[in-house]
């Protein structure tokens, strides 16, 4: 659906644009309605994960009339994580506890199956207590590999063991029913730390295995890959032999295998695997960006094409013969300016549910029937959410100080030109790893509805970018990383798109640390700091958080920001307060264990210490690694909307003022009857 669809609901507008509605706080601080959505193998329900205050549901629907019949909850403080269709009407996901806003829910490791209409429950695994057959150890975890067609009340899982099990390390493939919870193994892996690939057939295929012998943190992983044929491992590929390293990822019907490969230095490359001489031939590459993922046709069995985002994101088709290819390409070009992807399908392929989402649509899914050639509106994730009040993202790329090409994103104002604007300098949280993305960022949006720029950088250490590129980070907090920062802010002042004297820089964990630092090595670039449940005192790390917890957590301290006491310190916000000449603002959950609150306590202390106290210094008790409860968003986000506009000369509405001044509707009202639009040929529905 367009979003110019969408009328403007009210005439009030923020300061210094005549063009945009000032949207109210909290439809940016309100958790999506819907997550992840699909559709049961025979069509006659859906399912969506929903979140009910701090906790994550399973609602499943009737496809007749999008009613719930069930609504399936964990106890405790447990949410719902990842779920899938164990067969026509059962339900079989996962548990998991949230830490907060910037941290990955954490997977329990627990298993559940449920009919559609929530008869016959049934806790397949479990690490508390000895009940039910389902019963695991510590040293052992579970992940689905497959539903059995042909059996719907059966499985596959991969059971994997920790190195001090009994088994050695050596995972196995289990066929887990779904009612009784017992499992049968099938087959054991050919050696340790291996991850199963099944064929089209459901029949252990490959494997994939990580090599671990005489490394450390430092030191790229060995792999190897096993064929399974007739009861035999044979190992097809060795990256100690070939120098790349290489993994399976798709075994076509026809046979054809898919694999990534990478040489730990450039972006990952996509291509086939000839099985029995373990040649490698590409298909797609990209000289600056990893794949995102794969594309699945109807069938849940034939790739069709692959992803990646050097931008904006981007659909590589493989099969362009493949119907369900034919049909993404139209999809694509119905929904203009939107990225459309199938989120799962009914047994027999006929009924699709496809999702729409761009930087200003948060996303919405349409059921597409094949057989008539008509989309219907299903759910949309923020009904509240106008499109058409939303602010562009747009891409782009630079050269650093040092030639290092790096890309990043500006969020724009809507309706007003890209010139000498505010702006907020917004590093992401991570940092190795993560990746800023093109999409709707509900934070970023709310900045940009406030009149303010937002630039969003990809510093070297950032994931996504090769191997390599990640590597450039390590042992640089403060340093080159730092610079990226900087000199992404210099190049926008440079192409006039930014005040120079209306900038702040704001970030959450990492970004928060990266914003402090800021400002201590450049006092004279920003006007103002923002740090939310930030790290500020590196050797702090080492003494208290989780990362410390596990020898891996220590492997990495020492890899990424290494143990030489001095220059932690030279590299630590905190000991550096007193170069910081600018009002800062910080804020902490009680609960966070990534980034516990005595990092910003001693933020807070060095501030205090250097004459320059913090001028918001929010601690939410009850709160973990980012905010969930929507008031305590509204109050933080409420406050630092002031704090911003106070320090950038600016004049957006605070908080309370802007509470009211749309009226809360559901602005996909009216798409739910899509015209009706041909298999053939799909016209724009807008």
């Amino acid at each position: 659906m367009g979003a110019h669809r969408f009328p403007v609901l009210a005439s009030l507008m923020f300061a210094g644009c005549a063009c945009a509605t000032e949207v109210p706080l909290e439809y940016f601080n309100k958790h999506a309605q819907y997550t992840a959505v699909r559709i049961s193998p025979n069509g006659e329900y859906l399912a969506a994960t929903a979140p009910v205050g701090d906790k994550d549901v399973l609602v499943v629907l009737s496809m007749a009339d999008l009613k719930p019949i069930k609504v399936n909850q964990l106890p405790e403080e447990k949410s719902i994580g990842s779920f899938f269709w164990a067969g026509p009407d059962r339900l079989m996901f996962t548990a998991s506890r949230k830490f907060g806003q910037f941290a990955q829910p954490m997977g329990t490791g627990e298993w559940y199956a449920v009919n559609a209409d929530g008869s016959r429950p049934r806790v397949l695994v479990t690490y508390e207590g000895t009940t039910a057959s389902g019963s695991m150890s510590y040293g052992q975890s579970v992940g689905p590999l497959a539903a059995l067609r042909e059996d719907s009340s059966k499985v596959l899982v991969q059971v994997s063991y920790s190195s001090e099990s009994e088994s050695g390390n050596r995972s196995a493939v289990m066929e887990l029913d779904t009612f009784s919870g017992r499992m049968k193994r099938l087959v054991r892996a050919p050696a340790p730390g291996c991850a199963f690939v099944l064929d089209a057939d459901d029949k252990p295929a490959f494997a994939n295995c990580i090599d671990n012998t005489q490394r450390d943190f430092n030191t790229e992983q060995h792999g190897q890959v096993y064929r399974y044929v007739e009861g035999e491992w044979t190992k097809v590929h060795d990256s100690r032999t070939h120098g790349d390293r290489l993994r399976v990822t798709h075994v076509d019907p026809d046979g054809t295998v898919y694999a990534v490969s990478h040489n730990n230095q450039a972006p990952e490359v996509f291509g086939t695997l000839q099985p029995a001489t373990g040649a490698f031939t590409p298909i797609d590459t990209d000289e600056r960006v990893d794949l995102m993922g794969e594309i699945i046709a109807a069938d849940g069995k034939t790739l069709i094409g692959v992803s990646r985002m050097p931008g904006k994101p981007e659909a590589r088709i493989v099969r362009k013969e493949h119907a369900d290819a034919v049909l993404l390409e139209q999809l694509q070009a119905a929904f203009p300016g939107q990225y459309v992807s199938f989120s799962g399908a009914t047994l027999d392929g006929s009924k699709m549910v496809v999702s729409v989402a761009s930087d200003r649509n948060p996303g919405e899914f349409y059921l597409f029937d094949k057989s008539s050639g008509q989309a219907t509106f299903l759910v949309a994730t923020r009904k509240w959410i106008d499109p058409e009040q939303m602010a562009e993202m747009r891409p782009f790329t630079f050269k650093a100080r040092d030639g290092v090409t790096l890309s990043g994103y500006l969020t724009i104002p809507k309706g007003r030109e890209l010139s000498d604007l505010p702006m907020i300098v917004n590093p992401h949280g991570g940092p190795h790893g993560p990746r800023d993305l093109w999409g709707f960022n509900a934070e970023t949006q709310l900045f940009a509805n406030r009149g303010y720029l937002v630039l969003q950088v990809d510093f070297r250490g950032s994931g996504g970018y090769g191997r390599g590129f990640e590597r450039m980070g390590y042992g640089e907090w403060g340093g080159t990383m730092q610079n990226d920062v900087t000199d992404a802010t210099r190049w926008a002042i440079e192409q006039g798109y930014a005040d120079e004297n209306r900038i702040c820089v704001y970030g959450a964990s990492y970004g928060a640390y990266a914003a402090l630092m800021g400002v201590a090595r450049e006092p004279a670039l920003y006007q103002c700091a923002v740090g939310y449940v930030g790290v500020y005192d590196l050797a702090l790390m080492y003494k208290e958080g989780d990362v410390r917890e596990s020898e891996t957590g220590g492997n990495y301290l020492e890899s990424v920001i290494g143990k030489d006491r001095s220059k932690l310190a030279e590299r630590s916000p905190a000991s550096r307060a007193a170069d910081i000449r600018v009002p800062v603002f910080l804020a902490a959950g009680g609960r966070d264990r990534r980034t516990p609150p005595e990092q910003t306590e001693a933020m807070a202390a060095a501030l205090e210490k250097a004459g320059n106290p913090a001028r918001e210094n929010i601690l939410e008790p009850r709160e973990g690694h980012g905010f969930y409860d929507v008031a305590a968003r509204n109050n933080i986000y409420g406050k630092m909307l002031e704090f911003f506009a106070d320090n950038l000369n600016s004049s957006p509405r605070t908080a309370e003022a802007s509470r009211r001044l749309v009226p809360e509707r559901d602005f996909r009202q009216g798409a739910r009857n899509m015209p009706h639009v041909s298999s053939s040929r799909l016209t724009d529905p807008r």
